[in-house]
């Protein structure tokens, strides 16, 4: 199931991704700092959600209170708390 989330306090626009049997794949977010997004995407395609949240919750980046690593852990776990995914 094909997801899409509005990240805040970030310079991405949009994250979207799928969440299949657990599982997170094709991860692709618009606007942000294209290098560092596309390598945060290659390395969450495949993992686990739970994974997923583990690993990215809370980074900042800079003064900011979140980053866009922060942001697709928090959509993840939107995802699931919505679509009630393991």
């Amino acid at each position: 199931m094909e997801h899409s989330y509005k990240p805040s306090g970030v310079c991405s626009k949009n994250i979207s991704f799928e969440i299949e049997d657990g599982i997170v794949n094709n991860v692709h977010f618009t606007g942000g700092c294209m290098g560092n997004t596309e390598g945060l995407a290659r390395m969450c395609n495949g993992r686990r959600a739970e994974e997923v949240i583990d690993l990215l919750s809370g980074i900042k980046c800079g003064f900011k209170s979140t980053s866009c690593p922060d942001q697709l852990a928090k959509a993840v776990k939107e995802a699931i708390k919505t679509s009630d995914i393991r």
